[in-house]
């Protein structure tokens, strides 16, 4: 299959790609509500600190700067997903056209900052504006010195859900506070709260919160937070999947800082799972099946044109693609039912119907057939030619899919095995052999889940996928001082706990791409050059290895030095062992052979021609041969190398 073409519009697919079904795939709109605390704790920033790492944001002001940023990223990865950011416990109130001024206030202390809504570039700059004037910051956020009932907030965020996102498949609401008891003594207000927080999830929200830790005390959920956070998720595979752990307060300065903690946890509670497939049968054995979903966990982002706009009319237009096929001779227009598919064999065209190609791609029902099972050290790490796959258990085709699937599961871990298995992953699909990989749980330093538990299916190659190793005849191998040195330097530039975290190095040019887009969207100059953290910090290596390095390069002179003194007594000796007899020998009786060698492959005989075609190995012949040869049986030799074997098969084939 042709490589894809990243800019080519919606439409314009090869004739001669794999048909896809794509009734298990849709359009996953997502839509997030911020409900964020406003009260004096939440409004006090953090002690001063000498440290360069300082946190000098309230939290308040962290959680708005965190949906301000989100924000940004939404309006362009995003463009058809909703966001709104609500504040509660504020002294003043406005929500729907609702105002102090018209006395009739149906949520008293909540704010509707920005409305639930695609964001629009007036909602970013309004929320820009807040967070980057510090005037206009004091002057709205005022907190109130009035209980704020929860049971009020959840109320105003299901009335916000139910009028602007009726039918969106991921609806989330992120609760930012300090409080873990916002009723104390009022157990019919923690009631009502629970009533309505179990409204929200009757209408498929997600309520995620964002515990703010107060410097000595710890946020407890058992207080509150238990009856309204539900430990649940989405039916729909392609919703986010919940990722529950507290958000300290920074206090002294030192260590992450809050704002970046925000951001890290909502950033992996923003990004939607993709299901690959929905309700795969995974066959254990003949007769026993479970059912299984599969996900993309990596994927490579890049830069995407959603659309064309023509530009020469009067205003912009979004441009629809049509393509005509024309005959070559007549110029006529062809229908689609004229055209027909072929493959090229033995210099022809081997043309096919439909129901042809049909069955030619059919290998059976999609599904995941475990062929036999095999240690974890006999897949070796080059075998992952493509992006593994996640799967994960589902209970909507057979019940007891789970604890079949985590009995596996615990089996394979212990055990340091594998399944090989025969995956289709869809309807017309190739078949693939897969490993069946057991993956434990990944934690970071803070006890977040950073991979879950589960399977992967690794895609393991054919032999058609292998190729030839290079011929390499002489290992050129460096002498052991030189050796020792440089394993001083690798020691000394080794990674954090020999890990390479991915979450440290964004990709540099997708975020400046986004950059650019950002800034003419909402009009703002040209950004700076973003930082690119894939660059080396030189100074930081030249302090840690610099001297080790600058060792050996002292050490590669001596080498150096030693070489060129053997290789000189080697041909004042008339051609000895070393190094310099060595390159003696291609100079004098290696030239012969070597000429010899040449004239052989440049005369090869119609022998060694067709054994090369039988074997299939034409291909690895050199130009010069494949020249030489077809001009020797009168045949033109001129043309890139695919012509010439193209001619060389040609021949065989006709005999």
């Amino acid at each position: 299959m042709a490589e894809e073409n990243k800019w080519k519009p919606p439409g314009d697919d090869d004739e001669d790609d794999e048909e896809v079904d794509e009734t298990a795939y849709k359009t996953v709109k997502d839509a997030v509500l911020f409900v964020i605390e406003v009260s004096p704790s939440m409004l006090t920033p953090p002690p001063p600190s000498g440290s360069k790492k300082a946190d000098t944001d309230s939290p308040t002001s962290a959680a708005l700067k965190c949906a301000y940023a989100l924000m940004q990223q939404r309006i362009i990865s995003n463009p058809n997903d909703m966001m709104g950011v609500l504040l509660y416990g504020t002294e003043k109130s406005k929500f729907n056209g609702e105002d102090e001024a018209t006395g009739n206030l149906s949520y008293p202390h909540c704010y509707l900052l920005t409305d639930l809504d695609v964001p629009a570039a007036e909602d970013v700059k309004a929320l820009k504006t807040l967070v980057e004037d510090e005037v206009e910051f004091k002057r709205l956020v005022v907190p109130s010195k009035d209980t704020v009932s929860m049971a009020n907030v959840l109320f105003c965020a299901n009335q916000l859900f139910t009028t602007k996102a009726p039918n969106f498949s991921s609806r989330r609401l992120f609760i930012v506070t300090d409080n873990d008891d916002p009723h104390v003594d009022d157990k019919a207000a923690k009631s009502s709260a629970a009533v309505r927080a179990k409204d929200l999830y009757d209408l498929g929200v997600l309520i995620e919160l964002f515990p703010i830790t107060k410097p000595g005390l710890d946020f407890d959920k058992r207080k509150f937070y238990d009856d309204i956070v539900y430990s649940q998720i989405s039916t729909d595979p392609e919703a986010p999947a919940p990722i529950s752990g507290p958000t300290k307060a920074s206090t002294t300065g030192d260590g992450i800082s809050l704002l970046t903690s925000l951001l890290s946890n909502i950033n992996s509670k923003a990004v939607a799972r993709r299901a690959l497939f929905s309700n795969l049968p995974l066959e254990i054995g003949p007769g026993f099946k479970i059912s299984v979903k599969g996900f993309i966990i990596f994927k490579r982002q890049e830069p995407k044109r959603s659309c064309y706009v023509y530009l020469a009319g009067e205003k912009a237009q979004i441009a629809t693609s049509v393509t005509t096929q024309l005959a070559s001779d007549t110029a006529r227009t062809v229908e689609k039912v004229e055209v027909k598919k072929a493959y090229k064999f033995g210099g022809e065209q081997i043309l096919f119907s439909p129901d042809e190609i049909a069955s030619l791609r059919n290998f059976g029902d999609p599904c995941i057939r475990i062929l036999g099972f095999k240690p974890i050290s006999m897949l070796p790490f080059w075998a992952n030619l493509k992006p593994a796959t996640f799967i994960y258990p589902s209970e909507e085709d057979y019940i007891g899919s789970t604890r079949v699937f985590a009995a596996l599961h615990a089996k394979l871990l212990a055990s340091q095995k594998i399944g090989i298995t025969w995956f289709i992953a869809r309807k017309n699909a190739a078949p693939v052999i897969a490993a069946l990989y057991p993956g434990p749980e990944s934690l970071d330093d803070n006890g977040m889940q950073t991979l879950p538990p589960g399977l992967w299916l690794i895609p393991i190659p054919y032999a058609d996928d292998i190729r030839q190793n290079p011929e390499i005849s002489t290992l050129i191998r460096a002498p052991e001082p030189l050796i020792d040195r440089m394993r001083l330097v690798i020691q000394q530039l080794q990674l954090p706990k020999a890990k390479y975290d991915y979450t440290k190095y964004p990709n540099p040019s997708l975020q400046w791409h986004y950059r650019i887009l950002q800034a003419m969207a909402l009009e703002e100059d040209l950004p700076e050059k973003v930082e690119d953290k894939t660059v080396p910090k030189y100074r930081q290596i030249d302090k840690r290895a610099g001297e080790y390095v600058l060792e050996w390069g002292r050490e590669l002179q001596v080498q150096h030095d030693s070489w060129l003194k053997e290789s000189s007594l080697s041909r004042g000796g008339g051609g000895g062992g070393g190094v310099g007899g060595k390159r003696g020998a291609v100079g004098g009786e290696g030239d012969e052979e070597g000429g010899g060698k040449k004239r052989r492959l440049e005369d090869v005989d119609d022998a060694g021609m067709k054994k090369a075609f039988e074997k299939n190995t034409v291909g690895k012949l050199t130009v010069a041969v494949l020249k030489g040869w077809l001009e020797g049986k009168g045949m033109d030799g001129k043309g890139k190398k695919g012509e010439l074997v193209d001619r060389v098969e040609r021949y065989f084939e006709s005999k």
